[in-house]
Protein backbone atom coordinates (compact mmCIF):
# COMPACT_ATOMS: atom_id res chain seq x y z
CA UNK A 1 0.00 0.00 0.00
CA UNK A 2 2.65 2.73 0.24
CA UNK A 3 4.39 2.78 -2.81
CA UNK A 4 0.92 2.54 -4.81
CA UNK A 5 1.27 6.25 -5.48
CA UNK A 6 4.46 4.88 -7.68
CA UNK A 7 2.24 2.74 -9.40
CA UNK A 8 -0.22 5.90 -9.95
CA UNK A 9 2.67 8.35 -12.00
CA UNK A 10 3.22 5.25 -14.41
CA UNK A 11 6.91 5.93 -15.11
CA UNK A 12 10.00 3.75 -15.57
CA UNK A 13 13.61 3.84 -14.17
CA UNK A 14 13.25 6.42 -11.77
CA UNK A 15 14.79 6.34 -8.31
CA UNK A 16 15.88 8.24 -5.37
CA UNK A 17 19.36 9.12 -7.09
CA UNK A 18 17.27 10.94 -9.63
CA UNK A 19 16.64 14.05 -6.84
CA UNK A 20 20.41 14.78 -7.56
CA UNK A 21 19.59 16.24 -11.21
CA UNK A 22 16.18 16.38 -11.07
CA UNK A 23 15.77 18.99 -7.56
CA UNK A 24 18.72 21.93 -9.51
CA UNK A 25 16.15 21.18 -12.60
CA UNK A 26 13.32 22.63 -10.20
CA UNK A 27 14.92 25.21 -9.23
CA UNK A 28 16.25 26.62 -11.93
CA UNK A 29 12.48 25.99 -13.86
CA UNK A 30 10.98 28.35 -10.70
CA UNK A 31 13.66 30.70 -11.32
CA UNK A 32 12.83 31.24 -15.15
CA UNK A 33 9.04 31.55 -14.76
CA UNK A 34 9.48 33.76 -11.90
CA UNK A 35 11.53 35.73 -14.16
CA UNK A 36 9.10 35.45 -16.82
CA UNK A 37 6.53 36.91 -14.45
CA UNK A 38 8.13 39.68 -13.51
CA UNK A 39 8.96 40.50 -17.05
CA UNK A 40 5.41 40.03 -18.61
CA UNK A 41 3.87 42.17 -15.85
CA UNK A 42 5.27 44.79 -18.12
CA UNK A 43 3.56 43.81 -20.94
CA UNK A 44 0.17 42.61 -19.48
CA UNK A 45 -1.46 42.70 -15.70
CA UNK A 46 0.25 41.39 -13.33
CA UNK A 47 -2.61 39.26 -12.24
CA UNK A 48 -2.52 38.01 -15.63
CA UNK A 49 0.79 37.45 -15.61
CA UNK A 50 0.64 35.46 -12.37
CA UNK A 51 -2.33 33.53 -13.19
CA UNK A 52 0.07 32.36 -16.15
CA UNK A 53 3.01 31.50 -13.52
CA UNK A 54 0.64 29.76 -11.73
CA UNK A 55 -0.27 27.02 -14.30
CA UNK A 56 2.87 25.99 -15.11
CA UNK A 57 3.56 26.03 -11.47
CA UNK A 58 1.07 23.88 -11.25
CA UNK A 59 1.31 21.32 -13.64
CA UNK A 60 3.05 18.98 -11.66
CA UNK A 61 -0.61 18.81 -9.40
CA UNK A 62 -2.26 17.90 -12.38
CA UNK A 63 -0.39 14.98 -13.70
CA UNK A 64 -0.50 13.78 -9.65
CA UNK A 65 -4.57 14.95 -9.88
CA UNK A 66 -5.43 13.46 -12.92
CA UNK A 67 -3.52 9.84 -12.51
CA UNK A 68 -4.84 9.25 -9.48
CA UNK A 69 -8.89 10.46 -10.72
CA UNK A 70 -8.06 8.11 -13.46
CA UNK A 71 -7.37 5.36 -11.02
CA UNK A 72 -10.20 6.35 -8.91
CA UNK A 73 -12.94 5.87 -12.12
CA UNK A 74 -11.47 2.45 -12.78
CA UNK A 75 -11.79 1.37 -8.66
CA UNK A 76 -14.23 3.31 -6.88
CA UNK A 77 -12.55 2.42 -3.32
CA UNK A 78 -9.92 4.23 -4.18
CA UNK A 79 -12.07 7.56 -4.81
CA UNK A 80 -11.03 8.71 -1.82
CA UNK A 81 -7.56 9.53 -2.78
CA UNK A 82 -8.63 12.21 -5.24
CA UNK A 83 -10.09 14.48 -2.37
CA UNK A 84 -7.28 13.90 -0.62
CA UNK A 85 -4.86 14.89 -3.01
CA UNK A 86 -7.02 17.86 -4.17
CA UNK A 87 -8.00 19.24 -0.14
CA UNK A 88 -4.07 18.10 0.88
CA UNK A 89 -2.60 20.68 -2.15
CA UNK A 90 -4.99 23.99 -0.76
CA UNK A 91 -4.45 23.85 2.81
CA UNK A 92 -0.75 23.17 2.69
CA UNK A 93 -0.36 25.90 -0.41
CA UNK A 94 -2.42 28.15 2.28
CA UNK A 95 -1.70 27.23 5.53
CA UNK A 96 2.18 26.44 5.50
CA UNK A 97 2.83 28.65 2.25
CA UNK A 98 0.98 31.92 3.10
CA UNK A 99 3.15 31.30 6.89
CA UNK A 100 6.38 30.93 4.90
CA UNK A 101 5.95 33.95 3.21
CA UNK A 102 5.01 36.19 6.24
CA UNK A 103 8.14 35.07 7.92
CA UNK A 104 10.89 35.19 5.23
CA UNK A 105 9.48 38.72 4.31
CA UNK A 106 9.53 39.80 8.18
CA UNK A 107 13.31 38.35 8.36
CA UNK A 108 14.31 40.12 5.34
CA UNK A 109 12.43 43.09 6.10
CA UNK A 110 15.10 43.48 9.15
CA UNK A 111 17.63 42.49 7.73
CA UNK A 112 17.52 45.37 4.95
CA UNK A 113 16.77 47.71 7.69
CA UNK A 114 19.80 47.03 9.87
CA UNK A 115 21.96 47.10 6.70
CA UNK A 116 20.75 50.68 6.17
CA UNK A 117 22.14 54.18 8.02
CA UNK A 118 18.37 54.26 9.48
CA UNK A 119 15.77 53.13 12.76
CA UNK A 120 15.49 49.46 12.64
CA UNK A 121 11.66 48.35 10.70
CA UNK A 122 9.34 47.50 13.15
CA UNK A 123 10.03 43.80 14.14
CA UNK A 124 6.66 42.67 12.82
CA UNK A 125 5.71 44.41 10.08
CA UNK A 126 2.60 44.05 7.60
CA UNK A 127 2.29 42.86 4.10
CA UNK A 128 0.25 45.67 2.28
CA UNK A 129 -1.13 44.41 -0.64
CA UNK A 130 -1.70 47.27 -3.65
CA UNK A 131 -5.08 47.65 -5.05
CA UNK A 132 -4.89 45.33 -7.99
CA UNK A 133 -4.18 42.41 -5.86
CA UNK A 134 -7.87 42.86 -4.82
CA UNK A 135 -8.90 41.04 -7.79
CA UNK A 136 -6.72 38.29 -6.78
CA UNK A 137 -8.61 37.97 -3.07
CA UNK A 138 -12.18 38.15 -4.49
CA UNK A 139 -11.16 35.46 -7.24
CA UNK A 140 -11.64 33.30 -4.63
CA UNK A 141 -14.87 34.04 -3.42
CA UNK A 142 -17.16 32.46 -6.19
CA UNK A 143 -15.43 29.07 -6.39
CA UNK A 144 -15.81 28.76 -2.80
CA UNK A 145 -19.58 29.71 -2.92
CA UNK A 146 -20.12 27.28 -5.30
CA UNK A 147 -18.11 24.38 -3.48
CA UNK A 148 -20.44 25.35 -0.42
CA UNK A 149 -23.28 24.05 -3.26
CA UNK A 150 -21.50 20.95 -4.44
CA UNK A 151 -20.67 19.91 -0.90
CA UNK A 152 -24.45 19.95 -0.10
CA UNK A 153 -25.32 18.13 -3.05
CA UNK A 154 -22.78 15.70 -1.71
CA UNK A 155 -21.61 14.58 -5.39
CA UNK A 156 -19.55 16.09 -7.81
CA UNK A 157 -20.75 15.37 -11.88
CA UNK A 158 -19.72 17.37 -15.37
CA UNK A 159 -22.08 20.19 -14.75
CA UNK A 160 -20.21 21.46 -11.72
CA UNK A 161 -16.88 21.05 -13.71
CA UNK A 162 -18.53 23.27 -16.43
CA UNK A 163 -19.22 25.87 -13.56
CA UNK A 164 -16.06 25.69 -12.25
CA UNK A 165 -14.24 26.61 -15.43
CA UNK A 166 -16.48 29.20 -16.46
CA UNK A 167 -15.47 30.78 -13.31
CA UNK A 168 -11.95 30.64 -14.02
CA UNK A 169 -12.29 32.03 -17.51
CA UNK A 170 -14.21 34.82 -15.93
CA UNK A 171 -11.81 35.19 -12.92
CA UNK A 172 -9.26 35.68 -16.65
CA UNK A 173 -10.99 37.60 -18.15
CA UNK A 174 -10.99 40.87 -15.89
CA UNK A 175 -7.42 40.33 -15.33
CA UNK A 176 -6.46 40.64 -18.79
CA UNK A 177 -8.80 43.95 -18.67
CA UNK A 178 -6.34 45.30 -16.38
CA UNK A 179 -3.53 47.64 -17.81
CA UNK A 180 -0.13 46.74 -17.67
CA UNK A 181 2.51 47.61 -15.03
CA UNK A 182 4.46 51.31 -15.74
CA UNK A 183 7.86 51.34 -17.37
CA UNK A 184 9.35 53.30 -14.33
CA UNK A 185 8.88 50.20 -12.06
CA UNK A 186 11.08 47.99 -13.96
CA UNK A 187 14.43 49.33 -12.46
CA UNK A 188 12.87 46.93 -9.48
CA UNK A 189 13.19 43.55 -11.74
CA UNK A 190 15.80 41.39 -11.68
CA UNK A 191 18.50 41.59 -14.52
CA UNK A 192 16.99 38.83 -16.26
CA UNK A 193 13.41 40.02 -16.47
CA UNK A 194 15.05 43.83 -17.70
CA UNK A 195 16.82 42.24 -20.62
CA UNK A 196 14.18 40.73 -21.68
CA UNK A 197 11.65 43.52 -21.81
CA UNK A 198 14.25 45.42 -22.99
CA UNK A 199 14.58 43.33 -26.46
CA UNK A 200 12.96 45.66 -29.20
CA UNK A 201 9.68 45.18 -31.25
CA UNK A 202 8.52 41.20 -31.73
CA UNK A 203 12.37 40.29 -29.33
CA UNK A 204 10.11 41.48 -26.54
CA UNK A 205 6.91 39.03 -26.39
CA UNK A 206 9.39 36.26 -27.66
CA UNK A 207 11.90 36.86 -25.11
CA UNK A 208 9.25 36.98 -21.87
CA UNK A 209 7.78 33.92 -24.03
CA UNK A 210 11.34 31.88 -24.12
CA UNK A 211 11.61 32.70 -19.83
CA UNK A 212 8.29 31.06 -19.31
CA UNK A 213 8.93 28.40 -22.32
CA UNK A 214 12.45 27.22 -21.08
CA UNK A 215 10.98 27.03 -17.09
CA UNK A 216 7.73 25.63 -18.07
CA UNK A 217 9.79 22.65 -20.49
CA UNK A 218 12.40 22.63 -17.64
CA UNK A 219 9.46 22.06 -15.39
CA UNK A 220 7.82 19.02 -17.64
CA UNK A 221 11.11 17.23 -17.91
CA UNK A 222 12.09 17.50 -14.36
CA UNK A 223 8.88 17.40 -12.02
CA UNK A 224 8.07 13.17 -12.83
CA UNK A 225 11.51 12.06 -11.79
CA UNK A 226 11.74 14.67 -8.97
CA UNK A 227 8.08 13.44 -7.72
CA UNK A 228 8.71 9.88 -8.05
CA UNK A 229 12.43 9.82 -6.65
CA UNK A 230 11.23 11.99 -3.61
CA UNK A 231 7.67 9.92 -3.16
CA UNK A 232 10.09 6.64 -3.38
CA UNK A 233 12.10 7.99 -0.19
CA UNK A 234 8.90 8.74 1.43
CA UNK A 235 7.57 5.25 1.17
CA UNK A 236 10.42 4.10 1.98
CA UNK A 237 10.65 5.16 4.98
CA UNK A 238 6.90 4.16 6.05
CA UNK A 239 4.66 7.28 5.31
CA UNK A 240 1.21 5.48 4.60
CA UNK A 241 -0.66 5.82 1.25
CA UNK A 242 -2.97 8.79 2.36
CA UNK A 243 -0.08 10.40 3.98
CA UNK A 244 1.69 10.17 0.97
CA UNK A 245 -1.46 11.59 -1.07
CA UNK A 246 -2.75 14.13 1.35
CA UNK A 247 1.10 16.17 2.14
CA UNK A 248 3.91 14.42 1.09
CA UNK A 249 2.63 14.44 -3.11
CA UNK A 250 0.83 18.13 -2.69
CA UNK A 251 4.10 19.22 -1.00
CA UNK A 252 6.98 18.20 -4.35
CA UNK A 253 4.42 19.23 -6.71
CA UNK A 254 3.44 22.34 -5.09
CA UNK A 255 7.81 23.01 -5.02
CA UNK A 256 8.07 25.38 -8.10
CA UNK A 257 5.94 27.61 -5.96
CA UNK A 258 7.50 27.71 -2.90
CA UNK A 259 10.37 28.31 -4.36
CA UNK A 260 8.98 31.68 -6.49
CA UNK A 261 7.67 32.83 -3.21
CA UNK A 262 10.41 32.34 -1.47
CA UNK A 263 12.57 34.20 -4.36
CA UNK A 264 9.97 37.25 -3.99
CA UNK A 265 9.05 37.48 -0.44
CA UNK A 266 12.87 37.66 0.40
CA UNK A 267 13.60 41.23 -1.50
CA UNK A 268 10.52 42.94 1.31
CA UNK A 269 8.97 44.97 -1.53
CA UNK A 270 8.11 41.71 -3.91
CA UNK A 271 6.35 40.53 -0.79
CA UNK A 272 2.86 40.93 -2.19
CA UNK A 273 3.94 39.40 -5.24
CA UNK A 274 4.79 36.57 -3.63
CA UNK A 275 1.67 36.35 -1.39
CA UNK A 276 -0.49 36.82 -4.80
CA UNK A 277 1.69 34.07 -6.92
CA UNK A 278 0.12 31.74 -4.00
CA UNK A 279 -3.84 33.23 -3.95
CA UNK A 280 -3.46 32.56 -7.75
CA UNK A 281 -2.36 29.03 -7.10
CA UNK A 282 -5.07 28.49 -4.58
CA UNK A 283 -7.67 30.10 -7.01
CA UNK A 284 -6.22 27.74 -9.71
CA UNK A 285 -6.58 24.51 -7.63
CA UNK A 286 -10.35 25.45 -6.52
CA UNK A 287 -11.48 25.85 -10.15
CA UNK A 288 -9.73 24.13 -12.94
CA UNK A 289 -8.00 21.28 -10.27
CA UNK A 290 -10.90 20.72 -8.88
CA UNK A 291 -12.88 20.50 -12.50
CA UNK A 292 -10.49 17.94 -13.18
CA UNK A 293 -12.06 14.98 -11.08
CA UNK A 294 -15.62 14.35 -12.05
CA UNK A 295 -14.11 14.92 -15.73
CA UNK A 296 -11.29 12.45 -15.45
CA UNK A 297 -13.21 10.49 -13.31
CA UNK A 298 -16.60 10.03 -14.69
CA UNK A 299 -14.33 9.18 -18.20
CA UNK A 300 -12.60 6.87 -16.99
CA UNK A 301 -15.43 5.10 -15.28
CA UNK A 302 -16.97 4.75 -18.86
CA UNK A 303 -14.01 3.73 -20.14
CA UNK A 304 -13.90 0.99 -17.67
CA UNK A 305 -17.11 -0.11 -16.73
CA UNK A 306 -19.36 1.34 -19.48
CA UNK A 307 -21.48 4.31 -17.81
CA UNK A 308 -20.69 7.87 -16.78
CA UNK A 309 -20.66 8.21 -13.06
CA UNK A 310 -20.60 11.59 -10.78
CA UNK A 311 -18.02 11.41 -8.37
CA UNK A 312 -19.85 11.09 -4.98
CA UNK A 313 -18.50 12.25 -1.44
CA UNK A 314 -18.84 10.41 2.02
CA UNK A 315 -18.61 11.46 5.01
CA UNK A 316 -15.04 11.74 5.70
CA UNK A 317 -14.58 13.58 1.96
CA UNK A 318 -17.10 15.94 3.13
CA UNK A 319 -15.30 16.51 6.02
CA UNK A 320 -12.26 17.38 4.38
CA UNK A 321 -13.66 19.53 1.60
CA UNK A 322 -15.52 21.22 4.55
CA UNK A 323 -12.17 21.87 6.33
CA UNK A 324 -10.27 22.62 3.16
CA UNK A 325 -13.34 25.35 2.63
CA UNK A 326 -13.25 26.66 5.82
CA UNK A 327 -9.33 27.46 5.95
CA UNK A 328 -9.59 29.33 2.47
CA UNK A 329 -12.72 31.26 3.40
CA UNK A 330 -10.95 32.62 6.52
CA UNK A 331 -7.71 33.48 4.34
CA UNK A 332 -10.22 35.21 2.29
CA UNK A 333 -11.40 37.19 5.47
CA UNK A 334 -7.50 37.78 6.81
CA UNK A 335 -6.75 39.08 2.97
CA UNK A 336 -10.15 41.28 3.19
CA UNK A 337 -8.69 44.76 4.24
CA UNK A 338 -5.94 44.34 1.85
CA UNK A 339 -3.04 43.48 4.16
CA UNK A 340 -1.45 40.28 6.18
CA UNK A 341 0.18 40.73 9.51
CA UNK A 342 1.86 38.78 11.55
CA UNK A 343 -1.61 37.39 13.63
CA UNK A 344 -2.45 35.65 10.84
CA UNK A 345 0.05 33.86 9.38
CA UNK A 346 0.35 32.51 12.90
CA UNK A 347 -3.68 31.72 13.13
CA UNK A 348 -3.62 29.89 9.54
CA UNK A 349 0.22 28.33 10.32
CA UNK A 350 -1.13 26.73 13.87
CA UNK A 351 -4.82 25.32 13.03
CA UNK A 352 -2.88 24.04 9.65
CA UNK A 353 -0.11 22.47 11.88
CA UNK A 354 -3.04 20.73 14.45
CA UNK A 355 -4.65 19.03 12.06
CA UNK A 356 -1.25 17.81 10.33
CA UNK A 357 0.30 16.63 13.42
CA UNK A 358 -3.61 15.14 14.82
CA UNK A 359 -6.08 14.39 12.26
CA UNK A 360 -8.45 12.69 14.18
CA UNK A 361 -8.76 16.78 15.53
CA UNK A 362 -9.92 17.53 12.03
CA UNK A 363 -13.48 18.58 12.98
CA UNK A 364 -12.74 20.57 16.00
CA UNK A 365 -10.17 22.81 13.26
CA UNK A 366 -12.83 22.93 11.45
CA UNK A 367 -14.98 24.44 14.37
CA UNK A 368 -11.76 26.80 14.84
CA UNK A 369 -12.13 28.26 11.21
CA UNK A 370 -15.40 28.60 11.80
CA UNK A 371 -15.60 30.53 15.10
CA UNK A 372 -12.35 32.91 14.10
CA UNK A 373 -14.14 33.98 10.99
CA UNK A 374 -17.19 34.70 12.81
CA UNK A 375 -15.03 37.10 15.26
CA UNK A 376 -13.29 38.95 12.40
CA UNK A 377 -16.52 39.64 10.46
CA UNK A 378 -18.02 40.96 14.19
CA UNK A 379 -14.77 43.16 14.09
CA UNK A 380 -15.83 44.38 10.57
CA UNK A 381 -19.30 45.11 11.53
CA UNK A 382 -18.15 46.76 14.89
CA UNK A 383 -15.33 49.07 12.98
CA UNK A 384 -17.92 50.36 10.49
CA UNK A 385 -15.30 50.81 7.28
CA UNK A 386 -15.66 49.08 4.41
CA UNK A 387 -14.04 46.45 3.44
CA UNK A 388 -10.73 47.26 1.30
CA UNK A 389 -10.64 44.06 -1.12
CA UNK A 390 -14.55 44.43 -2.37
CA UNK A 391 -13.79 48.29 -3.26
CA UNK A 392 -10.90 47.50 -4.74
CA UNK A 393 -12.06 45.06 -6.68
CA UNK A 394 -14.81 47.30 -8.26
CA UNK A 395 -12.49 49.96 -8.75
CA UNK A 396 -9.80 47.55 -10.71
CA UNK A 397 -12.57 46.22 -12.88
CA UNK A 398 -13.63 49.77 -13.99
CA UNK A 399 -10.09 50.12 -15.31
CA UNK A 400 -10.41 50.18 -19.07
CA UNK A 401 -7.08 48.83 -20.88
CA UNK A 402 -5.30 51.82 -22.70
CA UNK A 403 -2.13 51.47 -24.63
CA UNK A 404 -0.97 48.87 -21.99
CA UNK A 405 0.19 51.57 -19.44
CA UNK A 406 -1.03 51.83 -15.92
CA UNK A 407 -3.90 54.08 -14.50
CA UNK A 408 -4.05 55.46 -11.07
CA UNK A 409 -1.68 53.27 -9.51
Amino acid sequence: MKLKLLAFLSTAGGSALSALWTFPGMLASAFLVAWGAEAAQFLISQGLALAILAWLQTLPEFAVEGVIAWDAGRDQARSHLAIANLTGAIRLLLGLGWPMIYCVYAAANRKQSRGKAQPAGPLLPVIQLEREHAVEVMGLVPPLLYFGVILLKQRFSWVDAVVLLALYCAYLWVLFRNPARAVENLADVPAVSRWAYSRRGWGRPLAVAALFGGGGALLYVTAHPFLESMLALAGLVGVSQFVLVQWVAPFLSEFPEKVSAFYWARRVTHAPLALMNMVSSNINQWTVLAAMIPLIYGYSSLRHHGVWLDFHFDEAQRLEILLTLLQTGLGVLLLANMEFDWLDATIIFVLWLTQFLQPHLREEVAVAYAIWMVILVIGFVVRGKALLAPKYFWEVVQIKRSDGRTVGR
